[in-house]
């Protein structure tokens, strides 16, 4: 069996050019599907066959393994949820990213609950997992808080801003456990408002007004 990272590279460009690019994205998002239902454990190249009415033989002779395949699929279906985002405040933009979890959570979050573990056990796994879900949106959030430095929101050297990212996916991760449920758009805005901004110094507003604005 080849190990992880080299399958692709084992075989030929010819071999691998007979699936177009159009039929790869129905293969990689039944693939990503299958991963929220059932988990990676439970994924099989029979299981993605049987979704996508596609030849087992034809998933090995392109991919290699389902590492490979999940591999391929995350980094085929890459989007940055924050990336968009710039309401012209902190508080907005914080609440505007706790809506988009909230519409994702089926999404995303599941998908990352999907893969953690197994992720742990293979490197490309990880990796992929963290360049495409992970680490954008980090990148996302911590372009928020520097945004809000430069306008003179929070100050600089402030030590709660290199957290900002941390807290915000720390509680998209707990949350399901604690509670057997994903986040809302609620609970996440409460705890911007009762965690996330007053560690930075910023005043907090009531509920009526919570979910975005300056």
């Amino acid at each position: 069996m080849p190990s992880p990272g080299s399958a692709q590279e084992s075989v030929p460009a010819s071999r691998r050019s007979k699936i177009t690019p159009e039929r790869a994205q129905e293969l990689y998002s039944a693939v990503l599907d299958l991963l929220r239902e059932s988990g990676y454990d439970s994924l099989t190249m029979e299981g993605v066959a049987s979704r996508t009415r596609c030849g087992k033989s034809t998933l090995y002779r392109q991919w290699g393994s389902k590492p490979e395949l999940v591999v391929a699929a995350l980094h085929g279906t890459r989007r940055t949820l924050f990336s968009d985002i710039d309401t012209g405040s902190l508080r907005g933009d914080l609440h505007e990213a706790a809506r988009v979890v909230e519409a994702a959570s089926n999404q995303d979050t599941a998908l990352m609950h999907a893969l953690s573990h197994a992720a742990l056990q293979n490197p490309d796994l990880h990796c992929a997992l963290r360049s495409t879900l992970i680490t954008p949106a980090i990148r996302a959030i911590d372009a928020m808080v520097e945004r809000a430095v430069r306008r003179g929101e929070i100050e600089a050297g402030n030590p709660a801003a290199d957290y900002v990212a941390a807290q915000m996916f720390g509680v998209m991760r707990a949350r399901p456990l604690l509670r057997e449920r994903y986040d809302d758009d609620a609970f996440l805005a409460r705890f911007i408002e009762c965690a996330v901004l007053p560690a930075l110094g910023l005043p907090t507003s009531p509920p009526a007004t919570q979910g975005g604005g300056t």
